[in-house]
């Protein structure tokens, strides 16, 4: 018996009105019908998957995270610069928490009003402008990579 997929992801909050603002907002979301689950629930669609957000009242766990390829980087980059959405606990000092993988991937990991880490992804640093480049840190320059690791790809072709 194999897995076939991801389905969807929960995250929860004690305000989801302002949390559907903000994921809807920040990775343009698609609201879709979510069933009565006895709590405050919404469903967003992203992509063939879903967020699931509910209202909880307990805290966002400090690194359990998911992570959102996105269509524009740069345009969530200038986002999260303006409203401060970075996760400054996961950033080397003085630094933004942007980092490119041995494969030249780049993450960035931002939290929603919740406190909810959210990673963002996307294929290459090389498309990137060079104001988000330059704020990237190579995550092999503080992690030396084995030759097994330096061959880790985040994008993998099914």
């Amino acid at each position: 018996m194999a897995a076939t997929g991801f389905n969807h992801v929960t995250v929860y909050g004690d305000d989801v009105t302002e949390l559907v603002a903000f994921y809807t907002r920040v990775f343009d979301l698609e609201r879709v019908q979510a069933p009565n689950l006895g709590v405050p629930a919404a469903w967003l669609r992203c992509g063939d998957g879903q967020l699931h957000i509910v209202r909880r009242d307990t805290d966002a766990p400090r690194y359990h995270h998911f992570a959102l390829t996105v269509d524009d980087f740069e345009a969530v980059y200038r986002l999260a610069r303006a409203d401060d959405l970075f996760d400054e606990h996961l950033a080397p000092d003085g630094e933004l928490p942007i980092f490119e993988l041995p494969d030249g991937s780049v993450q960035m990991y931002l939290r929603d009003p919740a406190g909810n880490l959210v990673e963002v992804d996307w294929p290459t640093a090389a498309t990137l402008d060079d104001a988000v480049t330059d704020r990237i840190v190579d995550r092999s320059d503080d992690h030396p990579q084995s030759d097994a690791q330096a061959k880790a790809e985040l994008f993998v072709d099914s």
